[in-house]
């Protein structure tokens, strides 16, 4: 029986601090809680903080998998992940930033080529630079979440963003507005952003998913949807996040 490849999801932004590594980490916890196996992939190369926020001890990065490929020391993919939990992995970004200058796109290709043969699900964390990595990970990965906050600047550069794709007929993007990063700034309703970016706004998380005290949550390693109570307490953002990962997971079955 042929084995069935898992599917990428690249969540990206257009400007930095709108809630992109949190909303990958809150994901992963939703596919867990879909059963499936899931790997966070930081490629935030110069200043990824996916290590940092599961707080796990790791040994080997995405440089050490670019490096052992270039050198023919590659052995098995699953060398260079570390553990979470028994659903959730993750491969992370380089411990010197001066080590992501050295790890050629190709590289990256490769390793997503495999991840997607261990895993489901495979999400892609990413800064917010259009820059050749960001690039080749865009045009690589099955799907692609654009996350937003509610504020001119990156209404703006989202709008740019969009039209990028538009003129290159790349339709395979999803966009949520996250209004629980900063809930404090609502400068347009959902009608405006719609009409500015001229595309729908496909999934919203409200304001009363804004966590005080995440920095906790982060120095502790914790993963918000994975708390016994996130589903009632967070049960209309919750709602959210389950449904896009279900529309995620549908979409990739209608294209086996």
């Amino acid at each position: 029986m042929e084995k069935k490849i898992g599917k990428s999801l690249c969540i990206f932004s257009s400007k930095g601090g709108v809630g992109k590594t949190i909303t990958t980490l809150n994901l992963a916890g939703i596919f867990e809680v879909m059963g499936k196996r899931v790997l966070i992939v930081d490629l935030d190369l110069s200043g990824g903080q996916i290590a940092l926020s599961l707080n796990r001890p790791y040994e080997k990065t995405i440089y050490n998998f670019a490096m052992d490929f270039m050198n023919n020391r590659y052995h098995s993919f699953l060398d260079y992940v570390t553990k979470y939990d028994d659903n959730i992995d993750f491969l992370a970004s380089p411990k010197d930033p001066r080590q992501s200058n050295r790890i050629a796109s190709k590289y990256l290709e490769i390793m997503l080529d495999k991840a997607v043969y261990y895993y489901d699900i495979v999400l892609i964390d990413t800064n917010h630079i259009l820059n050749e990595t960001n690039l080749v990970l865009l045009d690589k990965a099955d799907s692609i979440l654009f996350v937003m906050n509610n504020d001119p600047y990156d209404v703006k550069n989202m709008k740019s963003l969009i039209t990028i794709f538009k003129d290159l007929d790349k339709n395979n993007y999803k966009v949520l507005l996250n209004d629980s990063r900063d809930p404090m700034k609502k400068y347009f309703s959902l009608y405006d952003l719609v009409s500015i970016l001229k595309t729908d706004i496909d999934y919203y998380l409200g304001s009363e998913f804004y966590v005080k005290n995440i920095d906790q949550y982060i120095m502790n390693g914790k993963i918000i949807t994975l708390h016994p109570k996130a589903a009632n307490v967070f049960s209309k953002d919750f709602a959210v996040l389950m449904r896009l990962a279900t529309d995620f997971v549908k979409e990739g079955d209608k294209h086996e």
